[in-house]
């Protein structure tokens, strides 16, 4: 422990903080001090509602992800428990998206992997879906120089950095006033021989709203039926993956639809774990190329891999793993029904106030959307800014190709978001909106998301 009295430390009479290595060492208290006050300057995570991302667990999670920080989830021989976890994980939610032919007693029947959110999931979805389509065409001595994939312009920009990264021409569904999700008619026009699959958004990034998948795939059904191209589906479920199986069981959205052949899901957002881990499972093991699986010995054993990243904690699949024993389906469900309630409470306040419009009501996840009116004298965007007075990050966004006319607001409704935040959440609004109205706050132009 130091001996000298708090910040008169060198450290703390500095007027900038370091930005490159020191001469010599410092002690570690007042280190830990010095960085603890500079994360006082970051805005709260609770009160962050920009993000889908999960901001609270309990304890006992935390304890246990703790404990697993230092273990490298790659090096499966040398932390054999972990990687049977993870192992585990994969198949728990193989079988809650119905999977077919998964063997209860066998967690490796299951086909697919933890990733570091659903950014690496997309990826390696994409890719399988890429090199299935290019095996197919050089099996029938056709061109492979020309794939395209076919996906709304409502998507999360990784499927963006995924056609530029792995050479794929994007062919962008534009949205429509009113219309804020893609449709069968719009995907059945797009695709052709070179498509090498169509993306289906279950909790678009921008009203959480369901894109709608069965009757995508009746679709393509119809026009492979008719000598068309045979296409497949890639379900982007990142934000809806754990919400739609509590919320809504009767959807057919997943591997009940013949023609979902893989799908991506976060752990960090509705699976309610802290960042960052997801997951990618396939149909079967078909629909996974050998070509994309890799193995290696130099960590002591032959293990095989299909993750773009290699070193990771393994604390992020503990906390998963913790969170599927915790809850089950009994304790997802309550959760998710109480996140729905309180988003839709939310909406139902929102609606409430001049010169609103909701967009979206938390009916399909509990995300809310909502934009504001002409004449009012501020925007969606100067809303957004006022609210940070109170604390709030609301982001504020316009919307995507086809409906850039408008934009809204959203706010995402996570577990530790409850009803009196909620309360406090729309009494704030409501208070900016009057002060702004009047003039009293002549906040900058501000752009969130």
């Amino acid at each position: 422990m130091s001996s000298e009295p708090a910040y008169t430390s060198w450290l703390d009479l500095q007027f900038h903080s370091p930005a490159r290595l020191g001469d010599t060492k410092i002690d570690a208290d007042e280190v830990a001090r010095h960085i603890h006050d500079e994360l006082m300057l970051d805005g709260s995570s609770r009160l962050n509602l920009a993000t889908f991302v999960s901001t609270w667990m309990e304890p006992q999670a935390r304890g246990l992800m703790a404990e697993a920080f230092d273990k490298n989830m790659i090096d499966k021989d040398e932390y054999p428990a972990t990687a049977a976890i993870e192992a585990r994980c994969v198949a728990i939610v193989a079988d809650l998206f119905h999977a077919p032919g998964l063997d209860p007693g066998d967690a490796s029947s299951a086909t697919g992997v933890s990733t570091i959110g659903s950014s690496e999931a997309v990826m390696l979805g994409g890719l399988a879906l890429k090199w299935r389509w290019r095996l197919a065409r050089q099996a029938a001595g056709k061109d492979t120089t020309r794939p395209n994939l076919v996906l709304g312009s409502n998507v999360q920009v990784v499927w963006e950095k995924f056609c530029r990264y792995f050479d794929v021409e994007p062919r962008y569904l534009p949205m429509a006033p009113d219309r804020y999700t893609i449709t069968p008619e719009q995907v059945k026009a797009a695709v052709d021989e070179n498509t090498i699959g169509v993306v289906a958004i279950l909790g678009t990034t921008f009203t959480g709203e369901f894109e709608p998948v069965a009757e995508i795939a009746e679709a393509l059904d119809a026009l492979a039926a008719s000598g068309g191209p045979d296409v497949k589906i890639h379900v982007d479920a990142a934000s809806g993956g754990f919400v739609a199986p509590f919320l809504h069981p009767q959807l057919p959205w997943d591997f009940r639809v013949p023609r979902v052949v893989s799908i991506n899901v976060s752990g960090h957002k509705y699976g309610l774990t802290y960042p960052g881990v997801g997951f990618v499972v396939w149909r079967d093991a078909e629909q996974l190329p050998e070509e994309l699986v890799f193995r290696v010995s130099y960590l002591g054993g032959d293990m095989p891999t299909f993750t773009l990243n290699f070193s990771r904690p393994g604390n992020q699949v503990i906390g998963q793993y913790y969170n599927f024993l915790r809850l089950g389906r009994e304790g997802y469900t309550r959760v998710m029904t109480s996140l729905q309630r309180t988003a839709r409470q939310v909406a139902d306040d929102l609606g409430e106030l001049p010169g609103v419009r909701v967009i979206a009501d938390g009916s399909a996840i509990p995300v809310v959307a909502f934009a504001l009116e002409d004449g009012l004298g501020f925007d969606v965007y100067e809303l957004s800014h006022a609210l940070r007075a109170s604390g709030w990050q609301v982001p504020a966004y316009p919307m995507p190709q086809g409906a850039e006319g408008l934009s809204v607001l959203r706010i995402v409704v996570r577990e530790g978001f409850s009803g009196s935040l909620a309360q406090a959440l729309i009494t704030s609004i409501t208070t900016a909106m009057e002060e702004l109205g009047r003039g009293e706050a002549k906040p900058r132009r501000h752009f969130a998301h």
